[in-house]
């Protein structure tokens, strides 16, 4: 499901009968324990060292990829740019390449609707705290859900020059404390209505903190709201509050700017490796309904998740022992370096095991042999 061979043609790949592989779909695959398998990768990969190098597991970030669907769906929609009926699949990677939340969305939906849901339903043992996305996904509510619930939320935001910022003083005195982002602060922030919403602000952060609502209901319903709700118009204001804060640093801080670009690369790195795994058929998904569509999207994201571990293992034991011949092997060279490529899988033919010769090569711990490392041509004469 995940390559999209369909069961008959990966049973004539891999040798394993057609009615073993049906009859495993049929009782075993399905959201809830395809959640549970992703959750077991996810919390084995964060435990491995070289994952750490990677990242914390602190920060992460969102973003929907667009799949060809073909025949009648009620979640693909037309889209020119894109040549025909797309659907979107919404994931949340952490910035140690490891993929923790799959949604399959309409493609012509806001992503900002979904950013939380995730996030919020992290089952794993990644320690997330923040989020980065672009601008796709932020919107004024969102700024505030975050910061209500504890979390932070660090955007790229397209054009930020021209979004509006607010200031708590006059005009005058503002841009005599700030000569150069004085200019910028063009609103006035309204403590007034904030300070009245705030007790049911917080009932609102304690409802999505603790299940009782989902995200994307909640920003969906407020984010579409009229502007007489009182409400609807606090979260917005401290939502305005927090993208100033956010906008300010974004523009002072390089390294700030570069850890959020980085992220962001993580996962358009990882849509690559998803876009190779999801070959066959040219990657058209043929799946009418939403719950099949689900499936199969997360058995990509378990299937993707499969490659960056087995890939950050074998990183590890190279690494492991290239020092133990002496090498210098800096840590601060292996943050930079990405488990998610694709060279090392084979997508085409055949694949016919020797089970009991493959078995003879292993090690006394279960792992493969490595090739031999290229000489290093500096210590040549």
């Amino acid at each position: 499901m995940a390559t999209n061979l369909g069961l008959a043609r990966m049973s004539e790949a891999c040798g394993v009968p057609y009615d073993v592989l049906a009859w495993t779909a049929e009782w075993y695959v399905r959201e809830e324990t395809l959640r549970e398998a992703n959750t077991c990768i996810v919390n084995h990969h964060h435990s491995l060292e070289l994952a750490r190098v990677f990242g914390g597991g602190t920060m992460s970030s969102s973003d929907g990829q667009r799949f060809p669907v073909r025949g009648k769906s009620l979640t693909g929609r037309e889209m020119t740019v894109f040549g025909g009926q797309v659907l979107s699949t919404y994931t949340h990677v952490s910035d140690q390449h490891s993929t923790f939340g799959t949604k399959v969305i309409v493609a012509t939906t806001r992503e900002a609707q979904y950013t939380l849901d995730d996030f919020l339903g992290n089952a794993t043992d990644l320690p997330v705290y923040e989020h980065a996305t672009d601008t796709h996904g932020v919107t004024l509510i969102n700024f505030a859900l975050f910061d209500l619930v504890g979390k932070v939320l660090s955007p790229r935001i397209r054009d930020l020059g021209k979004i509006t910022m607010i200031r708590d003083g006059t005009p005058a005195a503002t841009a005599a404390l700030y000569p150069h982002a004085g200019p910028l602060l063009s609103a006035r922030w309204n403590e007034d209505l904030v300070a009245g919403c705030w007790p049911d602000l917080l009932r609102m952060a304690g409802s999505l903190k603790y299940g009782q609502a989902t995200a994307s209901l909640v920003v969906g319903k407020w984010s579409a709201a009229s502007r007489q709700n009182t409400l609807a118009a606090g979260l917005k204001e401290w939502g305005m509050l927090r993208r100033t804060i956010h906008a300010a640093r974004y523009l002072s801080d390089p390294a700030y700017r570069r850890k959020i670009t980085r992220q962001l690369n993580k996962g358009e790195s990882l849509h690559a490796l998803r876009r190779d795994l999801h070959y066959a058929q040219q990657g058209t998904i043929s799946k009418p309904h939403l719950a099949d569509q689900t499936e199969q999207a997360w058995c990509l994201t378990v299937l993707t998740n499969s490659v960056i571990t087995w890939t950050t293992e074998y990183y590890q034991l190279a690494v492991q022992q290239l020092r133990g011949q002496g090498r210098d092997v800096p840590d601060e060279i292996l943050a930079h370096i990405s488990p998610a490529h694709s060279e090392n899988v084979n997508f085409f033919g055949v694949i016919t095991v020797d089970v009991e010769a493959e078995l003879a090569k292993l090690d006394p711990a279960g792992w493969r042999p490595l090739r031999a490392a290229a000489p290093d041509l500096s210590l040549l004469p």
